[in-house]
């Protein structure tokens, strides 16, 4: 009869009016085994008797846990109260804004985003400005036309390391400094397009001066490594000056294109590209949106 008065159920133990229940008595074994399973991991990056504590703590931690559990599991009588507490709030009713339908109280900013051709737009400008301002850096430096375009490539040449060779014209070196200067432009610009609208109130401050000063300062710490010829031979004047000009106009040509709306209150079905009943609706009135 004990047996069966041990292995008696919570529910039935409150029926017969005890009013105690019995639940799993808490344990600390399984930290001690995480603990010490976690040792034994350190121990391989550290020392072997950080593995062997690990060790110790592990099998402890596995022994103290199956004891609580077998053969009968662990538990611990805890007083309860029949008596049920009211739930007794002092907040003030809260009066509910009837005019606001399918808007959410927070908006994520920013709520309006330049499409990606603003960011194209604004790359190739730059880019335009800032090739004019090589070019004239090298008429300026009696090198020519062609050193500032070599020198761009010259990483890819490691042979052309005079002068000469690299104030001449070379139709390899100049289709690679046309692909780099293009794609750096271009992944700028996108980035012009992304980052300036969460600056809205100082967009050509950003675009303009702050950016091109920091990673004009990025490439004068790793140019060494990447381009070792140019490295040597910048004039880094002309370099950020040129970097400016890119900036700024890039910064103007993003600005003044028209944003859009994000589609942020839009349900999921239709911002991934669904078709689903009632959707477009939604659609139509976010874009009348002024």
């Amino acid at each position: 009869m004990k047996e069966m008065h041990d292995l008696q159920s919570p529910i039935e133990t409150r029926q017969i009016g005890t009013a105690t229940v019995q639940l799993p008595a808490p344990t600390a074994w399984p930290i001690v085994l995480a603990f010490g399973v976690t040792l034994v991991f350190a121990g391989l990056l550290t020392s072997a008797s950080v593995t062997l504590l690990g060790a110790v703590l592990a099998v402890a931690g596995v022994i103290g846990w199956f004891r609580d559990v077998l053969p009968h599991e662990a538990h611990e009588t805890v007083l309860v109260s029949d008596k049920v507490e009211p739930v007794v709030t002092t907040r003030p009713e809260v009066a509910r804004v009837g005019w606001i339908t399918d808007e959410v109280n927070r908006s994520w900013l920013p709520l309006e985003i330049y499409p990606v051709s603003a960011g194209i737009k604004g790359g190739l400008a730059g880019s335009v400005v800032m090739a004019i301002l090589a070019i004239i850096y090298g008429i300026a430096s009696k090198h020519g036309i062609w050193y500032p375009i070599n020198l761009l490539a010259a990483g890819f040449f490691p042979t052309r390391v005079t002068t000469a060779g690299i104030a001449a014209f070379h139709w390899d070196s100049f289709l690679i400094a046309v692909a780099v200067h293009l794609i750096t432009s271009l992944v700028v610009g996108l980035l012009y397009g992304a980052m300036l609208p969460m600056f809205p109130r100082r967009p050509i401050l950003l675009g303009g001066f702050v950016g091109p000063i920091l990673w004009s300062g990025l490439l004068y710490s790793t140019l060494g490594i990447v381009n070792p010829v140019l490295n040597q031979r910048i004039d880094w004047f002309w370099f950020v000056l040129s970097q400016l000009g890119f900036g700024i106009v890039a910064g103007i040509v993003v600005s003044r294109q028209e944003r859009i709306h994000t589609w942020q209150h839009l349900p999921f079905a239709l911002r991934a590209g669904m078709e689903t009943t009632g959707a477009a609706d939604n659609k139509n009135a976010e874009d009348r949106r002024p």
